[in-house]
């Protein structure tokens, strides 16, 4: 039932999308692209694309382990756009959701614009390059200069692409504006004249008179009759359409979507939405798609929100830059709370020879603060702004200043939002960063929570949050987080893994290379391990146990703990918990002890082992752990009447395919044996085979040290699961040596 909700919201949010009231046109479909800077071999594709996850994970990539070991370099996109007659006369823009990066749009050979950082999202004015008939549109997009990043960025035109078209008195690009207060919302329209003649115009039943290369704002407060607060738990959304009128006739309109609530915060009383006091269990994520690479198909982005609302996250912070449209439109419609950060340094480089932002900051922060704030105000989800992340320059006098007119900007553009940023220190200076912190509404604590209570004394007024923490650190997390009223949450680092930052989050085994992310390369790890879910979007024990924790009514969960020696003696890292798997499937370790976690709420837990007692254990810290000698057969765990089980698994016999349906399906593959149960050591190689008017995406599983392309028809499963994503329709059928294929037909609708 909730796949089929699934799918049919899916259906009405891309066609609303599209509509956007006439006055944009969806530019994703017959792309040609190819790479290299005088290129020859030109492919179509379609976008969203990510050229860098079809590529495999390489030693030698540029990038490194920051970005996942995948090729990046220089490529070109073109495509013929067809304008008729009726477009004279017309002011037609091109609006790119995202592309990383170095992007140049020619328009018939003539540069027309572009942006530099990746993750703003910009317009291009094509009208003085265009013509009756056929244009051509190039888009060079460079992402050569490595290392840019600290984590996989892809490389391509990987969010969606408009054209806009408007007349030349018309409202501002991001020029609709809805502000919250406990009176009520108001909407605030801003036009604008690009003609050379005067214009009366009207909207809300009032007019003015636009001189050339002028604007005015027309100003509606919204009746609140009927209106319900949006809040995670009941995200009530509603829409507001403005109609510029001139001569009584409607010339342009744009329906804004948006929710009622009020932020509020102080260190008494800590986060208040719509008047209730609120705690954050938060999720870092970065913008990636696991297999998907960063390409933001809108899917992929609900999909990713619904994974976090459903493991009992109720806010997001987007690391650390600007997320996808599409994904804001899901935390608004989920329920999801969000930090909306901008940056991840400032001035000051974050690696040794690295092109990352601080070659941009001072020509472009304050552009793409405003294209961040200006695109993102009217989500009702974003309670919080974010303009950066552990700045190298945090010691130096001069960050007070660009901080200050950093937040300055956000609270005058962003609703009188609050402001933050993630602290950090790797030193005794803590203390030195008071002044750095005044500047922020409320202040992001990275891996420092432990300084609250004496940060509380110094600086009683301060209100604070964890931006970043270690999953092991779960509990006492939680438990300060709820002690404290100026503490308003905490930010797991993270809420899913992703690419790059290869190997930060993983267990190893004494023999392989060792250590951290920073101190060495670790190929073949590509990816990161930290998230509470993995690469294919499968829930890990800390996940339920996270969970158990911030909520109530959290069902009884039973993981197990993998021995230690069972496939290697077990090196653990900073942001890794224990390898710990839901499985009682161990075959050689009979007769050995093993460790068994059960999460719960309730006062003690028993444990029964096929069906005879093991034994009774009080819960500590939501958590009961028994060490028993292995045997194949049934595990079950009882607590307060509620019970859960597992069973040791057979042999492989079958393939199990689960698809989420909508314009792009995904289709997670399980290995299974004669009863149905998961093979969770099964790994066998699958191939794909897609007929009809479908395109298959990507095939992947959550191995982070996999180094195969993410496109292609082979992938082995890993821990018994694998996942394809499918773009349209088609019959997928899906084969592994010995057992029998399984095909399934796949609808958009």
């Amino acid at each position: 039932m909730k796949r089929f909700f699934y799918a049919l919201f899916m259906g009405w949010w891309l066609c609303v999308s599209a509509s956007a009231d006439g006055r944009r046109e969806l530019l994703d479909a017959g792309w040609q692209f190819a790479l290299g800077e005088m290129p020859a071999d030109w492919r179509q594709v379609d976008l969203p694309h990510d050229w860098s996850a079809e590529l495999p994970a390489t030693k030698d990539a540029p990038a490194g382990g920051a970005g996942g070991y995948r090729q990046t370099g220089l490529g070109w996109y073109k495509k013929t756009l067809t304008l008729g007659r009726e477009s004279e006369g017309r002011l037609l823009q091109l609006y790119f959701e995202g592309v990383y990066m170095n992007a140049q749009v020619y328009v018939n050979d003539s540069l027309a614009g572009g942006h530099p950082y990746g993750y703003s999202s910009f317009f291009v004015d094509i009208t003085p390059y265009i013509r009756q008939g056929k244009n051509e549109i190039r888009v060079r997009v460079d992402n050569s200069q490595q290392v840019n990043s600290r984590w996989y960025t892809g490389s391509g035109i990987y969010r969606h692409v408009w054209l806009i078209n408007t007349p030349k008195v018309h409202i501002e690009n991001w020029g609709a504006q809805v502000t919250n207060s406990a009176e009520g919302p108001v909407l605030t329209v801003r036009v604008r004249n690009d003609d050379t003649t005067p214009h009366r115009v009207g909207m809300f039943g009032q007019e003015r008179l636009l001189s050339p290369d002028s604007a005015c704002s027309f100003v509606k407060r919204i009746d609140t009759a009927g209106l319900k607060r949006w809040s995670p738990d009941q995200p009530a959304l509603y829409t507001e359409r403005a109609e510029l009128t001139e001569n009584g006739r409607a010339i342009d309109a744009e329906t804004v979507t948006y929710g009622w609530r009020t932020v509020e915060w102080d260190a008494r009383q800590g986060l208040r939405l719509n008047g209730q006091p609120l705690k954050l269990n938060g999720a870092c994520v970065h913008h990636d798609n696991g297999i998907l690479g960063a390409a933001s198909h809108d899917e992929a982005e609900y999909r990713k929100a619904r994974l976090l609302k459903e493991a009992g996250f109720n806010a997001v912070r987007t690391s650390h830059n600007p997320p996808a449209e599409a994904f804001l439109r899901a935390c608004d419609e989920l329920g999801l709370l969000v930090i909306d950060e901008a940056f991840d340094g400032w001035r000051e480089k974050k690696n040794e020879n690295a092109h990352d932002y601080h070659e941009l900051f001072d020509q472009w922060w304050q552009k793409d603060m405003e294209a961040m704030v200006l695109r993102d105000r009217n989500h009702p989800s974003i309670f919080c702004w974010s303009t950066g992340n552990e700045v190298i320059e945090r010691k130096h006098i001069g960050v007070i200043k660009t901080a200050h007119q950093l937040a300055t900007l956000a609270r005058q553009l962003g609703d009188g939002l609050p402001v933050t940023s993630a602290l950090a220190a790797w030193d005794r200076d803590w203390d030195i960063y008071d002044p750095l912190a005044a500047e922020h509404d409320i202040v992001g604590y990275n891996y420092m929570i432990h300084m609250a209570e004496s940060d509380h004394r110094r600086v009683p007024d301060r209100v604070m949050m964890q931006t970043e923490s270690y999953p092991r650190d779960a509990w006492r997390n939680y438990e300060r987080t709820m002690k404290h009223p100026y503490i308003v949450g905490d930010f797991v680092w993270t809420g899913i893994d992703y690419l790059g930052e290869s190997g930060i989050g993983r267990w190893y085994y004494e023999g392989e290379v060792p250590g951290e992310s920073w101190e060495r390369p670790l190929y073949p790890w590509n990816a990161a391990y930290c998230g509470d879910i993995d690469l294919i979007g499968c829930r890990k024990p800390i996940s339920y146990y996270r969970s158990m924790l911030w909520n109530e009514g959290e069902p009884l969960y039973m993981a197990v703990r993998e021995p230690d020696g069972y496939y290697g003696k077990v090196k653990t890292t900073m942001w890794s918990t224990w390898p710990t798997f839901e499985s009682w499937t161990w075959p050689g370790w009979e007769d050995k002890p093993i460790e068994v976690e059960v999460y719960s709420r309730k006062p003690s837990v028993k444990l029964y082992l096929n069906d005879q007692l093991v034994g009774e254990q009080p819960t500590k810290e939501m958590k009961a752990t028994f060490t028993l000698r292995y045997a194949p057969g049934t595990l079950r765990a009882e607590a307060g009447g509620e019970t859960v089980s597992l069973a040791t698994a057979g042999e492989p016999a079958a393939l199990r395919l689960t698809v989420e349906k909508g314009q792009v399906s995904f289709v997670t593959i399980e290995v299974v044996d004669r009863e149905g149960r998961l093979c969770p050591n099964a790994d066998p190689l699958l191939h794909f085979s897609l007929k009809g008017r479908g395109q298959l995406l990507a095939v992947g599983n959550a191995d982070i040290k996999d180094t195969a392309a993410f496109v292609g028809t082979e992938r082995k499963a890993w821990k018994g699961r694998a996942l394809c994503v499918v773009r349209g329709e088609g019959r997928l059928t899906v084969a592994a040596d010995g057992l029998k294929p399984t095909t399934i037909t796949i609808k958009t609708r």
